[in-house]
């Protein structure tokens, strides 16, 4: 089945040394104009403030030169995103966001559109978890439960944002990142991770997927040690 694909999925909207979603601005700018977008859909379900969120986005993609408005203020979202020709969905509680798209029947809906080609996803944080094959390498806390672990599939493996390694100086003695990985690399049903740094972007386009951004990222997969890729690196054997 020939994937048309395209999607922005960020390890985060905040970067240090940058302001909300600065680090991505030619990133995001460049995918929505090139598709000749000027409207985006913003999904704020990952936190429960829908309102203040969307205007926190609004605030500083509409100066960019786009239109944003919340999927929450629209009668059926089903609808909406069937006549979307962009999405952004943001940061927050993965379990939370996973279990509002559940209940408004958009993951199917998400999934077919954006293979083909038809919508465009900007996925950030736990809105970039939902866009893998299953959020088990979320960082965060189970407070309320999906029906399912696995999501939208808009790739075929997981991710893992906000990416840290252990620092040698630190005292913490709590498990690594790495840890909770291997944990899940141990598992039957474990996908390969990529392990998304601060500031780094994954480029999804058709079968085409890129690092971007301000950092590079780490790929796990069974059986194997972890390995380092730069910014700019051609990750796109991660699809076969």
């Amino acid at each position: 089945m020939k994937i048309s694909r395209q999607a922005l999925l960020l390890s985060s909207s905040n970067c240090h040394g940058y302001s909300l979603l600065e680090f991505a601005k030619q990133e995001i700018s460049s995918f929505l104009q090139k598709n000749g977008v000027t409207q985006l859909i913003f999904v704020p379900y990952a936190q429960n403030n829908h309102d203040d969120y969307t205007k926190k986005i609004k605030d500083v993609i509409e100066p960019w030169g786009f239109n944003v408005t919340g999927l929450h203020t629209y009668p059926e979202p089903t609808t909406a995103i069937k006549s979307a020709k962009a999405i952004f969905i943001g940061g927050g509680n993965t379990f939370l966001l996973l279990k509002k798209l559940y209940e408004n029947n958009l993951v199917n809906l998400i999934r077919e559109k954006v293979n083909s080609g038809s919508l465009l996803y900007i996925g950030s944080s736990a809105g970039t978890n939902v866009a893998t094959k299953s959020i088990h390498t979320t960082n965060d806390m189970p407070i309320i439960y999906p029906p399912s672990f696995e999501a939208i599939g808009i790739v075929p493996f997981n991710i893992n944002p906000h990416y840290i390694d252990k620092i040698e100086t630190d005292t913490h003695k709590g498990e690594t990142r790495d840890q909770r990985i291997g944990e899940y690399m141990e598992m039957p049903h474990a996908n390969p991770v990529l392990g998304l740094r601060e500031g780094c972007i994954l480029h999804a386009n058709g079968n085409s997927l890129l690092l971007k951004g301000v950092a590079g990222a780490v790929i796990f997969k069974k059986g194997e040690s972890k390995v380092e890729y730069a910014a700019g690196a051609d990750v796109s054997f991660l699809l076969d």
